[in-house]
C-alpha cells in the first residue's frame, strides 16, 4: 500500500553566514540573523551610515526598507529549503517563479516510482468517500507502473546496460502516474523572491495545495529570520482555508 501525505514536510538545508569586514563595522542594535545583518550591511554601505545614526535595530532598518520599497539588497540572503511531501502538479506551479530561485527536484526516469508515495488534494481530504474513490484510482494506475516496468524491461532485455535498460522502462511507464504523485525537491531562494512567492502563493486564489505550502514555507522563514516576513499575516479566507496577506507588496 502506498504512503499517502495530507501535509508538505519543510526541511531548511541552508541559511546566510555574514562575516563582518573587521575596517566597515556596523554598530548593531538588537538581535538579529546572519541573513537579515547580512541586509542591513548592504544596506548601509550604499550611504555609509554603518555608525547606526537613528539608532535602529536590524528589524526597525528592515522594516523601513519594506516601506522604502528597496528590496534589492534582501537578494543578498539565500535560503535553501526541502519540500517534502508535495505533488508533482505543485511543482510544476512552482518552478514558474524563476527569478531569484533555483531548484533540483527527484527525477522519475531514475528513481523507481513502484513504492512512491502519494498527495491527497486539499480539497479532498474530510470526505471519506471521495478519499476512498481517489485512492483506488491511485493505486490501480501503481499497479499499472508496475507491470509496465516489468514488461519493459523484459522488452529491452537486448540493451547490455541495464542502467540504461531500467531508464528506459521508467520514463515511459511513469507516463501513468498521476499528478498527485509525491515529490521531493530543493529550493533555493534568495529573500526577495521568497517573498514575492509566498505573496502570490498564499493568497486566496491560490490552488489549495500550493497555498497549504506556501504557509508551511512562511511559518519556517518566519522563524528563520522573523524580520524579513513578519509583515505577512496569516487568516482564515472565505472558503474556509488559511491563507495570508502581505503589508509591504512585491518590494
Amino acid at each position: 500500500m502506498p504512503h499517502f501525505y495530507t501535509a508538505p514536510r519543510v526541511t531548511v538545508l541552508a541559511r546566510p553566514v555574514f562575516t563582518q569586514p573587521e575596517h566597515l563595522p556596523v554598530n548593531w542594535i538588537g538581535d538579529s540573523t546572519d541573513g537579515e545583518k547580512l541586509a542591513e550591511f548592504a544596506g548601509r554601505l550604499c550611504y555609509m551610515s554603518q555608525k547606526n545614526p537613528a539608532s535602529r535595530t536590524t528589524a526597525e532598518y528592515l522594516e523601513n526598507i519594506k516601506k522604502q520599497g528597496h528590496g534589492s539588497v534582501f537578494e543578498h540572503a539565500n535560503y535553501s529549503l526541502l519540500l517534502e511531501g508535495v505533488s508533482r502538479s505543485l511543482t510544476h506551479e512552482l518552478v514558474r517563479h524563476r527569478a531569484g530561485f533555483a531548484y533540483s527536484q527527484l527525477s522519475q526516469r531514475y528513481v523507481d516510482e513502484s513504492d512512491a508515495a502519494f498527495v491527497i488534494p486539499p480539497a479532498i481530504i474530510g470526505d471519506d468517500a471521495l478519499v476512498d474513490a481517489w485512492k483506488q484510482q491511485i493505486e490501480s494506475a501503481q499497479a499499472t507502473y508496475i507491470a509496465l516496468v516489468d514488461k519493459l524491461m523484459a522488452r529491452y532485455q537486448w540493451v547490455d546496460d541495464k542502467v540504461h535498460r531500467r531508464k528506459m522502462a521508467r520514463e515511459a511507464a511513469r507516463g501513468v502516474l498521476p499528478n498527485s504523485t509525491e515529490t521531493k525537491i530543493v529550493v533555493t531562494g534568495n529573500v526577495r523572491a521568497w517573498r514575492t512567492m509566498l505573496e502570490l502563493r498564499s493568497a486566496e486564489g491560490a490552488e489549495f495545495e500550493i497555498r497549504r505550502m506556501a504557509l508551511a514555507v512562511l511559518r519556517v522563514l518566519q522563524k528563520e529570520a522573523p524580520a524579513f516576513f513578519n509583515d505577512f499575516e496569516v487568516y482564515t479566507a472565505a472558503d474556509r482555508a488559511e491563507s495570508a496577506r502581505i503589508a509591504y507588496h512585491k518590494i
